[in-house]
C-alpha cells in the first residue's frame, strides 16, 4: 500500500501534531519524506520519536522501511515528478491553455495532498457554532481569506474578517474566546506580522488556528492545530492560486450544503434585508 493510502487509513487516529506531519510529508510528496528524519522533524516542527511513533501507526516497522517504500513508488509512479514540480519551464503552445494546464495539475496535487478525514475535521471547526472564526490572510493571499470568509458569513454567525492593518488586531485577539478559530493563509513570502497574531492567538487567547499555506511551510505552522497544504507554483513570474481558491470554495460549499436549512434561512434574511435598503433608497 502506498504511504499516502497508509496516512489516508490511518487519518482518523492521527494526533494533532501527527496531522501536521503528515500535512507536511503530502504537502511536497513523496520528496519530504526523502529527507532524513532530523530535517523532516525540523521541517513538521516535530520531534524525531514522533515520526518514528508515526511511522510504526501506519504500519511501517520504522524510517528506513517508510523511505524504502517512498523510493519504490517513485520509481514505479506513473506520473512523472515533473508534473508535481513544474519549474523552469518556458509556457508551451498556447498561453491560456497551458497555464489552465498547470493550474490545474496544481489542483491535483494539491487536492491529494489533503486527506479528506482532514478536510472533514476543518469543515467540523468552521462549521461549529459554539465557536467565532476570524479569518486574515497575507498581502495578496488575502482575497482567498476574504472570499472563504464571505461565504461562510452566509452560513453561520459568528464569523469576522480581520482587517489587514495590524493597528486594529488586539481588538479582534481580545474578543477571542478558548477553542475559537483563527484562519490564515500566508503563501511565501510570509509575513512575520501574521506569524505574531497567530502566536498571540494560540498561546495566549486560545484559539485554534488552521492554516493555508504551501509546501514550503509557512512559520506560522508551529501555532497550527491544522495545516492545509497547497501547491501554487506555476513555473511562471507568479503563482496560481487556483488550487486555494478551489480549497476554499469546497470548504464554504460542504458547510453550507451540510446546513443547509440554516443556510437557506440566513441568505433569505439576508437577501430580505438588502431588498429593504433598496426600496427605502428609491
Amino acid at each position: 500500500m502506498q504511504i499516502r493510502k497508509r496516512i489516508e487509513a490511518n487519518a482518523a487516529r492521527l494526533t494533532a501534531g501527527e496531522r501536521k506531519l503528515a500535512a507536511s510529508l503530502l504537502a511536497d510528496y513523496p520528496y519530504a519524506g526523502l529527507d532524513s528524519i532530523q530535517k523532516l522533524a525540523e521541517r513538521a516542527d516535530v520531534s524525531p520519536p514522533s515520526i518514528s511513533r508515526f511511522v510504526i501507526k501506519i504500519g511501517l516497522p520504522g524510517y528506513q522501511e517508510f523511505q524504502d517504500l517512498l523510493i519504490t513508488e517513485l520509481k514505479e509512479s506513473q506520473r512523472s515528478p515533473v508534473q508535481v514540480h513544474q519549474q523552469g519551464r518556458s509556457i508551451e503552445g498556447g498561453y491560456l491553455s497551458d497555464f489552465i494546464s498547470r493550474a490545474s495539475i496544481q489542483m491535483s496535487v494539491s487536492g491529494d495532498a489533503i486527506t479528506e478525514a482532514q478536510f472533514d475535521q476543518i469543515c467540523s471547526m468552521l462549521s461549529d457554532p459554539k465557536k467565532d472564526v476570524y479569518v486574515l490572510g497575507g498581502r495578496s493571499s488575502n482575497t482567498i481569506a476574504q472570499h472563504l470568509s464571505f461565504h461562510l458569513r452566509q452560513s453561520r454567525r459568528g464569523v469576522f474578517q480581520v482587517p489587514e492593518n495590524n493597528e486594529a488586531w488586539p481588538e479582534y485577539l481580545l474578543r477571542m474566546k478558548q477553542g475559537d478559530i483563527l484562519f490564515m493563509v500566508d503563501f511565501r513570502r510570509y509575513q512575520r506580522t501574521l506569524e505574531e497574531l497567530a502566536e498571540k492567538a494560540a498561546n495566549q487567547f486560545g484559539a485554534k488556528v488552521v492554516l493555508m499555506t504551501d509546501k514550503w511551510m509557512s512559520p506560522i505552522s508551529r501555532f497550527a492545530a491544522e495545516i492545509l497544504p497547497i501547491h501554487i507554483e506555476s513555473g511562471t513570474l507568479w503563482g496560481t492560486y487556483a488550487p486555494a481558491l478551489s480549497i476554499a470554495e469546497a470548504i464554504v460549499t460542504r458547510i453550507a450544503e451540510d446546513n443547509f436549512e440554516v443556510t437557506s434561512a440566513r441568505i433569505q434574511a439576508w437577501d430580505a434585508l438588502r431588498e429593504s435598503r433598496r426600496d427605502q433608497n428609491k
